[in-house]
């Protein structure tokens, strides 16, 4: 008695793996079908076995139109049949998407994060007056604030003002001002106070010994 066996390294790769072989060698027979009629047929079974395969599809908008590519990309693109949907092509599918933009917001000044550089461009959109004065003095002092908590010692107002000028190309300009900023100490301590408070709510229940309690 002799066995055929089939080892999975004389077997072709499977394309999507997550169907499984026996969808596979599905799609293979529907396109080696003679007649359009018959490869009709079969394809549309075929996508419906691999709906109730992969369930969660169900949730996903246009599931339909995923399945009926997922078919056509099994068949190597080689199924002539009538899809529901345009069929994606070999060439759409390795279409590369364009590369998107690094971002550059604040990037001379990374400790000062992306926030600062889009609040830097509201402040420039505003028209001079007391509000954005008080805006970009606010900014600065979030500068500072973001300075400690990478330098975690202290900083020259002047460092922060020749960094705002640097930032806004020129158009927020704090250097002669004779108002300060908020002290380093307070900035400090109230980043300590909330580091504290976040520790003191992540603390766990102190634990009951239960050893010597008497049981009825």
């Amino acid at each position: 008695m002799t066995f055929d066996l089939e080892y999975n390294s004389e077997r072709p790769l499977m394309i999507i793996p997550e169907y499984g072989r026996h969808i596979q060698k599905l799609v293979d027979h529907c396109v080696a079908l003679e007649t359009k009629e018959e490869r009709d047929k079969m394809a549309k079974a075929i996508v419906d076995v691999m709906g109730n395969l992969q369930p969660h599809l169900r949730d996903v908008p246009d599931f339909k139109h995923k399945l009926w590519d997922q078919l056509n990309i099994m068949a190597d693109f080689k199924l002539d049949v009538e899809s529901p949907y345009p069929q994606l092509s070999k060439e759409e599918l390795q279409e590369k998407p364009e590369a998107l933009p690094y971002p550059k917001s604040a990037s001379r000044y990374r400790y000062y994060g992306n926030n600062i550089q889009t609040m830097i461009d509201v402040a420039l959109s505003w028209d001079d007056g007391d509000k954005k004065e008080a805006l970009v003095f606010t900014i600065a002092n979030h500068m500072k604030k973001c300075y400690l908590n990478w330098n975690k010692d202290t900083v020259d107002d002047a460092v922060i003002f020749n960094h705002l000028y640097d930032l806004s190309d020129g158009k927020l300009d704090l250097r002669n001002t004779k108002e300060e900023l908020s002290e380093s100490k307070n900035l400090l301590k109230k980043r300590n106070s909330q580091g504290q408070n976040h520790t003191k709510s992540n603390q766990k229940k102190p634990h009951h010994n239960n050893k010597n309690r008497k049981r009825y």
